[in-house]
């Protein structure tokens, strides 16, 4: 009997042909779940990762609140395209502390993966108040309000406890902290602003808004804005890289 005769058996007979496939399907799903059983974490760690500060946290939720992964978003494809106009691909280690992940799915506006340090704090201030005085061809709503509306900080000790059962390292030391050093890292002539940055490496320290009576949904907006992308050395990671 030939192969090809043999193999006329199963599409002949479609009970022999499922109990194939499913057989064939459940080799392939063993090989990829398998070792997820005994990995102890399948994000490689990348130096420089930490978690978001209070008010970054703050500001993420509020990017969240508004929607604006609906037309941005957060991850850098390794294409060629993509790398020159918008920087390094993105790491699955810069999600590792996401909750929820802000990958998004289409990109009515640019990618904001890389945006921290691009533009002042001015510039975005003004550009989320009024995009188009900004960029003209904007199609983007703006947000005047979140200058106007202060920022209710009550909850985000709490907010990082929830995190922290998910996963995310937050210590008792920062979560004890957390509305101090909200608040501090839009003074930097306070004396907690100095602890702000040693509990979070990199953690930019100023006045977001350029207002220094009030401590807006703005600030916290802009904050998280200006620290996308700027955590990882990117040369030292594909220096390591290089060398594995």
């Amino acid at each position: 009997m030939s192969v090809w005769a043999k193999h006329q058996v199963l599409e002949k007979n479609s009970i022999l042909l499922l109990l194939g496939i499913l057989f064939v399907v459940a080799i392939g799903g063993l090989v990829e779940i398998a070792p997820l059983f005994y990995l102890k974490s399948t994000i490689e760690k990348v130096e420089g990762m930490r978690p978001y500060s209070p008010l970054e946290l703050a500001g993420r939720n509020i990017y969240i609140r508004e929607g604006c992964y609906n037309c941005h978003s957060q991850q850098v494809r390794p294409l060629r395209d993509e790398v020159e106009r918008y920087g390094h691909y993105s790491l699955a280690a810069e999600s590792m502390y996401d909750h929820p992940f802000q990958w998004g799915s289409k990109r009515t506006g640019p990618d904001l993966a890389r945006l921290g340090g691009k533009y002042s704090d001015e510039w975005h201030k003004e550009h989320l108040i009024n995009p188009r005085a900004i960029v003209p061809a904007s199609i983007m709503p703006g947000y005047p309000f979140l200058f106007r509306r202060e920022l209710d900080a009550n909850d985000i000790a709490a907010h990082m406890k929830t995190l922290r059962l998910l996963g995310v390292p937050y210590t008792d030391e920062q979560i004890a902290n957390a509305e101090a050093d909200l608040k501090a890292q839009t003074m930097p002539d306070d004396p907690g602003a100095a602890a702000v940055q040693a509990r979070y490496p990199k953690a930019v320290v100023r006045e977001f808004d350029r207002n220094p009576d009030r401590l807006t949904e703005g600030d916290a907006l802009i904050a998280y804005l200006q620290m996308l992308g700027t955590l990882v050395d990117f040369k030292l990671y594909d220096n390591k890289a290089n060398f594995r």
